[in-house]
């Protein structure tokens, strides 16, 4: 009868051979010494070796135990290697697909995208920032940063953080059409807004939530053409903080009367967590989310 070698029965006679007793090796291999000693008696019947010598001080290796010490350490070895190899490289290394509302990543995530680069250089980043979001379910994504938890599939949902928006205006607009000091104020004002009919996320909808009287004269599918709009002077408009803040030349209004908050939920494949690539690119955006809090709640110095 053939008997067939068990690959995890050398971890047991590396265990054994290296602490020389059976007490010793069941300790390091976390077995008891009674299974120690059934599994390199397996080992020897399927090698057809006797590996060790039976001594009043333990076990001492013969010489097919040395030979096969030799073999078993260089096994050892190799698979130690793939396994740097995988850690250091491979598992940092491939391309991501993160998909991310058009604002937050073209005004946050696209201007700090640098960062991740010099850290983890083997890792290419898709970065998806549009009107809508892919997929994780569908592993159209291995990262979705979206506007609500989703409400089923295999996935894995957290709050990534909260973040303010406020009504802004260019100085030159101001300067044309007189302050804008209450709500009254700001429904005489030429407003700048979404397209209603192509809104993509009913958390998108918030003008309506400042006063029902407010009507976008101006209207883009695009939250990025809203801000150049904005700037321009075109009129005034609701925007995230972390754009209208860091936009050249607009002031914020009306900080006493409008306070909205939204939050952004950190989505993935429940297979994807795991992966290091996925795992550094969340560790990375946590930081710089946890390092602009400031910006993204609408606490940054006003300017203006």
């Amino acid at each position: 009868m053939q008997h067939t070698m068990n690959w995890d029965d050398l971890r047991i006679f590396l265990a054994l051979a290296r602490s020389g007793t059976l007490a010793g090796a069941a300790r390091g291999a976390g077995q008891d010494a009674t299974t120690v000693a059934r599994r390199i008696a397996r080992l020897e019947l399927a090698l057809g070796l006797t590996l060790f010598e039976h001594g009043a001080t333990g076990q001492t290796l013969t010489e097919g135990g040395h030979r096969l010490l030799a073999q078993a350490e260089a096994m050892e070895a190799g698979a130690r290697a793939v396994q740097q190899r995988a850690e250091a490289g491979a598992g940092l290394g491939g391309t991501i697909r993160v998909s991310v509302s058009e604002g937050f990543g073209t005004g946050f995530v696209a201007p700090r995208l640098a960062s991740f680069a010099q850290r983890h250089p083997g890792v290419a980043v898709d970065l998806i920032a549009s009107t809508g979001f892919l997929n994780p379910s569908r592993r159209e994504a291995d990262v979705a940063i979206m506007l609500a938890r989703p409400k089923g599939g295999p996935l894995i949902a957290a709050k990534l953080t909260d973040y303010r928006l406020g009504v802004y205006a260019a100085d030159a607009y101001l300067a044309a059409n007189g302050a804008v000091g209450d709500i009254d104020a700001l429904t005489r004002q030429r407003l700048v807004g979404y397209v209603p009919d192509l809104i993509y996320a009913p958390e998108l909808r918030y003008l309506a939530e400042v006063d029902e009287r407010l009507e976008p004269a101006i209207r883009s599918s695009s939250i990025t053409a809203q801000s150049r709009l904005i700037a321009s002077g075109a009129g005034c408009g609701i925007l995230p903080c972390f754009l209208g803040e860091t936009t050249p030349g607009l002031v914020r209004l009306l900080r006493e009367h409008v306070a909205i908050e939204r939050g952004f939920w950190l989505v993935v494949h429940r297979d994807m967590r795991r992966v290091a690539r996925v795992e550094a690119f969340i560790s990375w955006l946590r930081e710089a989310v946890a390092d602009a809090q400031d910006l993204l709640l609408g606490r940054a110095a006003h300017r203006g």
